[in-house]
């Protein structure tokens, strides 16, 4: 499959990525990947080539760019829990740096870099996440409702209220959602409410939450990797781009 390691220009800089597209010879539907607060790496590049595989032109971004190329600080090659608050506490600065403004300049670079590869259909393309990138890959949908047809996010903290909330943001949503929340992460009452919020905005959505879970289950280089609740990230994704992206 080929992976490509591209630099994309931003209002900011040059942000370094990595994308992963089939080998088809064809123009196929983009997906903007954001990665978790860890950053692009083996585990993250896996995954682009897995989604890659069912069709689709994927698209990382190192999201701390400013900071400097990923990974951006050094990863073990387990981030387990007992290494997990060390390495947080190097990357949260960084990550509380990336301001809303930041996140929104960045996606406009991001998109415009993705439905300009001569790889990817003249289509709508989709926004997926984990962790902060799910937030993220929300924000982007409500800002660009013309060109994101679906978003997606995993153990993400997406939440309607409080300082980070998405109260003004979820009516500017036209494309459909998933949400697949960590059972430690989201309790039903939060969720119930979410939902009443989603369906008050009207946004086409499914919020579940994946049982028995801990937050970061989809990442297979952690402790709380889950491969049932993965393999039920995958079967959500891929129905919800299935539903939205016409592939060629």
């Amino acid at each position: 499959m080929p992976t490509k390691t591209p630099h994309i220009p931003t209002a900011d800089g040059r942000a370094d990525a990595f994308a992963a597209y089939p080998d088809h010879g064809k123009r196929h539907p983009g997906v903007l990947m954001y990665a978790d607060g860890f950053g692009i790496r083996p585990a993250l590049c896996e995954m682009a080539r897995e989604l890659a595989g069912h069709g689709y032109y994927v698209l990382v971004p190192n999201l701390l760019y400013r900071h400097g190329t990923a990974p951006v600080i050094q990863l073990p090659a387990h981030i387990g829990e007992d290494v997990r608050p060390a390495v947080f506490a190097q990357l949260m600065p960084m990550i509380e740096a990336h301001t809303t403004e930041r996140v929104l300049r960045d996606a406009d670079a991001y998109l415009d870099f993705l439905t300009g590869r001569p790889e990817v259909d003249g289509g709508p393309v989709a926004v997926t996440g984990y962790c902060i990138g799910g937030l993220l890959a929300v924000r982007t949908a409500a800002a660009h409702p013309g060109k994101v047809a679906a978003a997606a996010g995993f153990h993400s903290p997406v939440v309607a209220d409080g300082p980070d909330g998405l109260h003004g943001l979820l009516s500017r949503i036209t494309a459909k959602v998933h949400l697949g929340h960590a059972e430690s992460d989201m309790t039903p009452e939060a969720l119930s409410a979410l939902a009443e919020d989603l369906e008050a905005a009207g946004v086409d959505h499914t919020s579940e939450i994946y049982p028995g879970t801990v937050h970061g289950f989809t990442m297979s280089d952690t402790d709380a990797f889950d491969p049932a609740a993965s393999q039920l990230h995958w079967d959500r994704l891929l129905t919800l781009l299935g539903a939205t992206l016409t592939r060629g």
